[in-house]
C-alpha cells in the first residue's frame, strides 16, 4: 500500500481501517478497527514521548502492517511534519528526526553502516518493535545520545500499549503501561491487556510474562511456544535467549511431538558445522537441550521479520540428524 492509497482510506466516509495481523503464529488475518481509537493510540504515544505539531516523524515501514499506518496516525493527530522514505532493510533519509519507528532488522542494519549509525544517532525518540531485540542489538544501543524504545504491543492493540527504555540511566528489562493501560495475568500467567480507549474489550494474549508490584512486566514468551518434554514446561523463547550470545549462524527453536517424551526440542540452524549442537550441550540445562537438530536454508520468518513458529514446526518434522 503507498501513502497516497492509505490517505484515501483514511479520508473516506467509513469509520473503519483494514488492517492485518502480522502472522507470527499463523496466517496473516484482516480485521477492521475504529479510526477514532487508532486516533487514541496516537495521542497517548505523542503525549507519552512529548511530541509537538511540526515535530519531524520518519516513515520507514511498510503501510500494509500496524506499525507503519500507526506512523501515518500519529502524524495527523499530532500535526508532525512526516518524512516517507520506502520500507527497505536499510532506510535512509536526510538530517534531524524528531520520531522514528522501525523493527528490529532495521536497526541492526543501520548500527553496522557507518552513515546508518550518524542518521539513526540523530533521531531524537528511536521506537523498536515487530519483533524481540536481542542482547546484541541492546547492547549496541545502550550508549546512544538520545533516546531509544522497544515497545510491547500488537495488531489488536493499534500498535504499542507499553514501551521500555533501551538506554541511559532510565534503561530496563521491564516495560511500562501507558497511564490509561492496566496489566494483570491470567490464571496460566498470560498477560491480560485493559485499554479501554484503544481496544474495547479485555484482551487475554498468549505472552507468558512476569508482573512486578509497580505494574512493570517482563515477557517470557509465548505460551504457544512452550514446549512440554517428559512432564517439563520449556520456554522456546528463554531456550533462545541463553543460546543467542554463543551463536554466530541464524537458528531456532521448536518443537515436534515425540512418543516417548510428548514433545522435544528441535534446533534449526543456517550454520554447516556442529557448532550448535556443542554449544547447547555447554551453555543449556540438560533437559533443555535440544534431542534434533535440523539444517536449513534459510530460518523461517514472518513479513515484518518475527520467527514464523508454525513453519519452523512444519521443518522440524524432518529427520534429525
Amino acid at each position: 500500500m503507498t501513502l497516497e492509497e492509505f490517505l484515501e482510506e483514511w479520508n473516506s466516509l467509513s469509520p473503519y481501517i483494514r488492517v492485518q495481523t502480522s502472522g507470527s503464529t499463523g496466517a496473516p488475518k484482516p480485521m477492521l478497527v475504529e479510526k477514532c481509537r487508532m486516533l487514541a493510540s496516537a495521542r497517548i504515544t505523542c503525549d507519552f514521548l512529548g511530541l509537538k505539531a511540526g515535530d519531524t516523524a520518519l516513515l520507514c515501514m511498510s503501510l500494509d502492517y500496524i506499525a507503519g499506518k500507526m506512523m501515518v496516525v500519529r502524524s495527523l493527530e499530532r500535526g508532525l511534519r512526516l518524512v516517507s522514505v520506502p520500507p527497505t532493510g536499510t532506510p535512509e533519509w536526510n538530517g534531524p528526526i524528531d520520531f522514528a519507528a522501525m523493527v528490529p532488522i532495521q536497526v541492526w542494519n543501520l548500527l553496522h553502516d557507518a552513515n546508518g549509525r550518524r542518521r539513526l544517532e540523530q533521531v531524537r525518540h528511536l521506537i523498536i518493535g515487530g519483533g524481540a531485540i536481542n542482547d546484541a542489538l541492546a547492547s549496541a544501543l545502550v550508549g546512544f545520545p538520545n533516546r531509544v524504545w522497544s515497545t510491547y504491543g500488537m495488531t489488536e492493540t493499534l500498535s504499542h500499549i507499553a514501551l521500555r527504555r533501551l538506554n541511559g540511566p532510565e534503561a530496563s528489562d521491564r516495560y511500562t503501561p501507558f497511564p490509561s493501560v492496566h496489566v494483570s495475568l491470567s490464571a496460566d500467567g498470560c498477560l491480560v491487556i485493559d485499554a479501554p480507549e484503544v481496544c474495547a474489550e479485555r484482551l487475554v494474549t498468549n505472552d507468558i510474562a512476569e508482573l512486578s508490584p509497580d505494574g512493570t512486566f517482563r515477557i517470557l514468551g509465548r505460551k504457544d511456544n512452550v514446549i512440554c518434554s517428559g512432564g517439563l514446561k520449556i520456554q522456546a523463547e528463554e531456550v533462545e535467549r541463553l543460546l543467542r550470545p554463543h551463536l554466530s549462524a541464524p537458528f531456532l527453536i521448536t518443537k515436534r511431538k515425540d512418543e516417548k517424551f510428548g514433545e522435544i526440542v528441535v534446533l534449526l540452524t543456517e550454520s554447516a558445522t556442529d557448532e550448535a549442537e556443542n554449544t547447547a550441550h555447554q551453555v543449556l540445562p540438560k533437559y533443555w537441550q535440544p534431542r534434533a537438530y535440523i539444517r536449513v536454508d534459510h530460518i523461517p520468518l514472518t513479513a515484518t521479520g518475527k520467527p514464523a513458529r508454525k513453519e519452523a514446526e512444519q521443518l522440524a518434522l524432518h529427520p534429525s540428524r
